[in-house]
């Protein structure tokens, strides 16, 4: 008779990590592990089910314990996107423990294209961690993951209150993905074990122009797309407010988008869950009560 599977979630006092953990619990997993760097955001998680566990990234010995008797770990990617090269870093070093600890599948969340090219800051972190997984003998599933549709409650205030949103993307194309849908697809992945990369997108790609009269379809709104360059949209934000390291970022997303290394869609999460994924119409309207709350 096969044995149990124990599963174990990194990051799991996050918001992807935490419902991938709800998710499995869910699922009737018999053996899951909440790991945090902080185990005390994953208390209510013991409550649900979950054997909790600490996992700091910068301390190897902390990884050792956490991986001791698991068979299957998801690696998320850790949440520093400014300081070059640190999640490298952090997520060698889980592979490395995980590697010493013989796990038999690891899944990890990378980013759709992260390969030489990228014009995301991040993106060598995440190219760098997949190729420590391919030199390593684990067997392993790589996600590769769209921009969560959710990332857009952060401009939508600006944009609702000017009824301008200012964008370098160009023509470019994204199928942003419900971050629900991602932690579904993590976690039909650990109980599944595919192998390969997966691209995880949204069902359609869509031009900043078509995203923005969905928002304004949603919230009854004129919106008009102003077209800046990258130099534009990096003056804009900075006297907005955003710090200057976010702001250079969001402006590698819009160059990025511009230059098609977004333009990918593909049907993993039906594949994989069972379930279309969630339309970019049906976020924005969840957002919509969000930020009337």
């Amino acid at each position: 008779m096969a044995s149990v599977p124990t599963f174990l979630v990194t990051g799991a006092g996050g918001h992807l990590g935490r419902r991938i953990v709800e998710l499995l619990l869910e699922a009737k997993a018999r053996r899951v592990i909440a790991a945090s760097r902080d185990p005390a955001k994953v208390v209510d998680l013991a409550a649900k089910g979950a054997e909790t566990r600490r996992a700091d990234f910068d301390d190897p010995a902390s990884l050792d314990a956490a991986f001791k008797g698991v068979d299957r770990l998801l690696i998320v990617s850790t949440d520093d996107v400014v300081t070059p090269g640190k999640r490298l870093r952090q997520h060698t070093a889980a592979v490395e423990a995980a590697a010493r600890a013989r796990i038999g599948h690891v899944v990890y969340t990378s980013m759709p294209n992260p390969e030489p090219g990228s014009l995301i800051p991040f993106a060598p972190d995440h190219y760098g961690t997949e190729q420590a997984l391919a030199k390593s003998a684990l067997d392993h599933t790589i996600l590769r993951v769209s921009w969560y549709a959710e990332n857009y409650a952060r401009a939508l205030p600006s944009v609702l209150a000017t009824g301008k949103w200012y964008s370098a993307a160009g023509e470019g194309r994204v199928a942003n993905v419900a971050r629900d849908d991602v932690a579904r697809v993590a976690a039909a992945t650990l109980m599944k074990a595919p192998g390969g990369k997966l691209d995880i997108t949204g069902p359609d790609l869509l031009t900043i122009r078509q995203i923005a009269a969905i928002v304004a379809a949603v919230f009854a709104r004129a919106i008009e797309v102003v077209p800046v360059s990258d130099d534009q949209l990096l003056a804009g934000m900075i006297a907005a407010g955003v710090p200057e390291p976010f702001a250079r970022l969001g402006v590698a997303f819009d160059a990025n988008t511009r230059a098609g290394r977004m333009d990918v869609v593909s049907d993993a999460v039906e594949r994989l869950t069972g379930r279309p994924p969630t339309k970019l119409r049906q976020v924005i309207e969840a957002l919509k009560s969000t930020l009337a709350a």
